[in-house]
C-alpha cells in the first residue's frame, strides 16, 4: 500500500519513514509527486494537521498522513505552537533551524521557567472526504538549555533539555531519541491505529 506524507521536510520525513517500516507501506512524499504545500491557516495542530493531509489525498488519489508539530514553551503561554516553523522570522531572522534556535535563546534570556514540550499531531485520512481522521499525538516534555548542544537531529533537538536522559535530544542517538520523541510516540500510536482501523 501507498500512502502520501504530506511534508517537505527532510528530517521530518526520514523519521517518519523508519517509523512507518512496521506497516510495510510505501511512504511517498508529496514532493516526489510534485503536490504543493497546502495552506496551514489554522492554530491547532490537528487543524493543520487535517487540512494538510486532505490536500495530500485530494492531489494524489492515494491515502496521506501529514504531521503538524512545534514547541510549546510554558512561559510563552505555550507559543510559538504552530508557528514555530517561522517563529525566527518575527524577530527580523530569515527563516531557518539555526535562526529558530537563535531567536528562541534571545527571547528566552533571564526566564527561570525553562520548561517546554515538542508536540506532533499526525492525522492519516484514506482519501479526502475521509469522515473518520485517524489522530495520534505524542508530546515530549523537557527544559531548553541555555546553549545548542549535540549534533544530530534538527529544529530545536540542540536547545531540548530531556531530564530523564541527561541530554538534549540532538545530543541522544538516533534510535533512542525517534523511541522518546513526541513523533516516536505519535509515529507508534499511528500505526497501531492503522493496524487496527485500516487493516494494514
Amino acid at each position: 500500500m501507498k500512502i502520501v506524507l504530506a511534508s517537505r521536510n527532510r528530517g521530518k520525513l526520514a523519521e517518519l519513514h523508519a517509523m512507518f517500516a512496521p506497516l510495510g507501506v510505501d511512504l511517498l512524499s508529496q514532493d516526489a509527486l510534485g503536490i504543493a504545500e497546502a495552506e496551514e491557516p489554522f492554530k491547532t495542530f490537528i487543524e493543520n494537521a487535517l487540512a494538510k493531509a486532505r490536500h495530500s489525498a485530494l492531489h494524489s488519489g492515494l491515502p496521506s498522513v501529514a504531521d503538524d508539530a512545534g514547541l510549546c514553551v510554558d512561559a510563552f503561554g505555550g507559543l510559538p505552537g504552530v508557528d514555530t516553523a517561522y517563529y525566527a522570522t518575527q524577530f527580523g531572522y530569515a527563516k531557518s533551524d539555526d535562526n529558530n534556535v537563535r531567536a528562541l535563546l534571545a527571547q528566552m534570556q533571564g526566564i527561570a521557567n525553562r520548561r517546554a514540550a515538542l508536540v506532533s499531531t499526525l492525522v492519516a485520512v484514506r482519501h479526502p472526504l475521509d469522515p473518520e481522521p485517524l489522530v495520534a499525538v505524542g508530546r515530549a516534555v523537557g527544559e531548553i538549555t541555555q546553549t545548542p548542544v549535540g549534533s544530530n537531529g534538527f529544529g530545536f533537538d540542540p536547545v531540548m533539555f530531556i531530564p530523564a536522559y541527561g541530554q538534549t535530544f540532538a545530543q541522544l542517538p538516533v534510535a533512542l531519541k525517534n523511541s522518546i520523541s513526541h513523533r516516536g510516540q505519535a509515529a507508534r500510536a499511528m500505526v497501531a491505529l492503522m493496524r487496527e482501523r485500516w487493516a494494514l
